[in-house]
């Protein structure tokens, strides 16, 4: 393992001798460097996946993102590369699971109707559903509304997390702003996309709007936001599957006027 005492321009040669030279000693270096990143992602991951799914099985793939992560990265651009590999497990993770069919259609469905109702209600109130309106438009009581969030809730987990291309680290709730992109018309898609997501945001419930950011921004666990807020990890689930489903509404509506266009 690369020893951490090591100076920058010594984890650069690293990277120099396996992406110049090719040598495969410098791969497995930093394979062995970077592993714990897999461990603490996929532990991340875990929360609120159902129980049969195996960590294991969690570690292996993001493992194969880790690899893919190193053959692919840049390091001379000067980026942060425990940020891109986040996003390229995580990727990684999520294609295992949808491989692996985790999420029964019958779940999808119901986070669709559920994200349907979101984006139809606020666009017709112009501010958040609540949810007895939700309850009223799915024609559903309040006992199975929170049902429905808690079984959408392993399908809403990892939905903004998935990279906006496929060779960088931007996510659609990051949204950073590559400034050596060239192309005119993703930067105003990118620009609107983000107005899009900072107007749902802005929609969200206080409650829902701190669940988002201790969960993506302060790099919590929902079982540590549970403990922040003094609520139950259950509650705090259901409070991060709304939030998403509100957040997906909002991109739906802006992808649907920019094709429009």
């Amino acid at each position: 393992m690369i020893d951490q005492s090591r100076s920058r321009l010594s984890h650069h040669d690293v990277w120099r001798r396996w992406k110049e030279d090719g040598d495969s000693d410098a791969k497995k270096q930093l394979i062995e460097h970077y592993l714990p990143l897999v461990d603490y992602v996929s532990s991340r991951m875990a929360v609120g996946l159902p129980k049969n799914v195996s960590k294991d099985d969690l570690v292996s793939n993001g493992s194969m993102g880790l690899i893919d992560a190193i053959e692919k990265f840049d390091y001379q651009r000067g980026l942060q590369f425990e940020t891109y590999a986040s996003w390229r497990i995580r990727g990684s993770i999520i294609d295992g699971l949808r491989q692996g069919d985790w999420v029964p259609r019958s779940v999808r469905d119901k986070a669709k109707k559920m994200e349907d109702a979101y984006a139809v209600l606020e666009q017709r109130h112009l501010r958040s559903a609540t949810d007895e309106e939700i309850c009223d438009y799915l024609n559903i009581s309040n006992k199975d509304f929170q049902q429905m969030l808690q079984e959408v809730a392993v399908a809403t987990i990892c939905s903004l997390e998935e990279p906006i291309r496929e060779e960088e680290s931007e996510t659609r709730l990051s949204l950073l702003v590559d400034e050596k992109a060239l192309n005119p018309e993703f930067k105003v898609h990118e620009t609107y996309l983000k107005d899009s997501l900072a107007q749902g945001i802005e929609k969200l419930t206080a409650k829902e709007r701190t669940v988002v950011s201790l969960f993506y921004y302060e790099d919590l666990s929902l079982s540590e936001i549970a403990e922040v807020m003094s609520l139950s990890p259950s509650r705090i689930s259901q409070l991060h599957s709304k939030a998403i489903l509100r957040l997906r509404a909002a991109l739906t509506k802006q992808k649907d006027q920019l094709l429009q266009k």
